[in-house]
């Protein structure tokens, strides 16, 4: 069934638009609140957000929700999504929230919640705080308001988290690193962590304002973090997101390495060691076919999901692997955390190149990436890809692209767009099985 608020990954929108609005962050707050007061016990929520300016707004907005229904509020201010996964784990809440519309433009805002396990909520108990949202909740007598109070040691706590997670017996010593932390929630923990392991740092996208996130800098933008490395003579460029859950990297000649390459590299690492479970990774439908022929010469298998990390961790969960991710840089860990975290991944990629004393540009390029199209076909309503002409033109690139390429067409989950991309071993094969595709979604609609 359709949901009213809540789309692939939380709430999300331009701010002060339904429903990214403070009256909806204020209900969101009293909603999810009431849906997880369980128990005798006095409840937690923790709250975080990146640097956006409206997320003072909207974080006072879920205090007074929260709060309004009995629980008391912890906030740690800007820090990843994966940060405030991990501390509502360790701190025993009941809920965690993160106020973040990730690599979107600063106009944009969302709303994400995590369980008290720290993974992402499922649908079922979305779909249940939606009903709540839309409903009247009981408010608690005077005396039972919950408190709110902001901490200080929220970083040192990540910080102290994500070093953990790099091997005991390597050190950053020698190496020199561009960190661009997109003017997001990490940039003060992401520079913080890496000079503490031993690197030589150049930070970018450090300077946050409220509406700079994103704007030319991240992993979205790759471009400046490039320029950087070339310039200041660094040995590899970390780019991460607004939210710090996205990782990309561009190796000494500025070259960009996507999280196709980069999952590739924590896989074989990981198998040479003996610690990669499920034997192999799951990614998207969106990952590379080179990806896969990589991973197949080396014994290993590839399970592919449906776009969104989600349904990343939903697979990897059900069958046991410890590696995936998507193409652009979620990468998930299950060793170490209950969703994508873009420090820790680059902390894993950071070590290969450390053990392997060569190049990032030798270490991270594992294969060649086949031919791969992307085109968006905007439509005003209805079901394109149910014509039967559509289906038509579908059916026969299927066939034309058997055995040499592969075909994913879909519907975004965010906008009125149809989604149509090919990769194959000849590009001009590529090209024109897009342009035909899109062309008859275009005659349908």
């Amino acid at each position: 069934m359709a949901r009213k608020y809540f789309g692939t990954d939380g709430i999300r929108g331009a701010t002060n638009v339904s429903p990214m609005t403070a009256q909806m962050a204020m209900k969101v707050g009293m909603a999810a609140g009431a849906h997880f007061l369980r128990g005798g016990h006095k409840h937690r929520v923790v709250i975080g957000k990146d640097t956006r300016l409206s997320g003072y707004m909207l974080e006072s907005a879920l205090v007074a929700g929260f709060t309004s229904v009995g629980m008391d509020v912890v906030m740690v201010g800007p820090m990843p999504t994966p940060a405030v996964a991990m501390l509502t784990q360790s701190m025993r809440a009941d809920i965690g929230v993160m106020i973040s519309a990730s690599h979107n433009p600063f106009a944009d805002n969302g709303i994400k919640l995590f369980g008290p396990d720290g993974y992402k909520l499922s649908d079922d108990a979305e779909s249940a705080i939606e009903a709540l949202i839309d409903s009247e909740v009981d408010l608690v007598p005077s005396a039972q308001i919950g408190r709110a109070r902001r901490i200080d040691d929220a970083q040192g706590r990540y910080i102290h988290f994500a070093k953990s997670t790099f091997p005991e017996n390597l050190r950053l010593d020698g190496l020199r690193i561009v960190i661009d932390c997109a003017n997001g929630a990490a940039y003060k923990v992401a520079p913080s962590a890496l000079w503490e392991l031993g690197a030589d740092i150049v930070a970018i996208g450090v300077t946050p304002n409220g509406t700079n996130i994103n704007d030319g800098v991240g992993s979205t933008a790759p471009q400046t973090l490039a320029e950087t490395v070339v310039a200041s003579g660094a040995d590899i460029g970390i780019a991460l997101d607004g939210d710090a859950d996205r990782l990309i990297v561009v190796d000494e000649k500025g070259a960009v390495v996507d999280g196709d390459q980069l999952m590739a590299t924590i896989a074989a690492s990981w198998a040479r060691a003996g610690r990669l479970a499920g034997g192999g990774l799951v990614a998207t439908v969106m990952s590379n076919l080179g990806l896969e022929r990589h991973l197949a010469a080396q014994g290993l298998g590839l399970v592919r999901t449906a776009v969104g990390d989600r349904h990343v961790l939903e697979a990897m969960r059900a069958r046991g692997y410890n590696v995936g991710g998507e193409q652009s840089g979620h990468i998930i860990l299950s060793d170490y955390a209950t969703t994508g975290d873009g420090l820790v991944a680059a902390l894993q990629v950071l070590a290969e190149v450390k053990r392997a004393g060569a190049p990032a540009s030798e270490v991270l390029h594992r294969f060649e990436p086949l031919p791969q199209l992307l085109k968006n076909v905007r439509f005003a309503g209805g079901k394109p890809l149910e014509v039967e002409s559509v289906k038509a033109v579908i059916a026969a690139a299927e066939i034309e692209l058997e055995g040499r390429g592969r075909l994913v067409i879909r519907p975004s989950g965010t906008e009125p767009v149809i989604r149509v991309m090919a990769e194959g071993d000849d590009p001009g094969q590529v090209e024109r099985v897009v342009d035909r595709i899109c062309d008859a979604v275009r005659a349908a609609v």
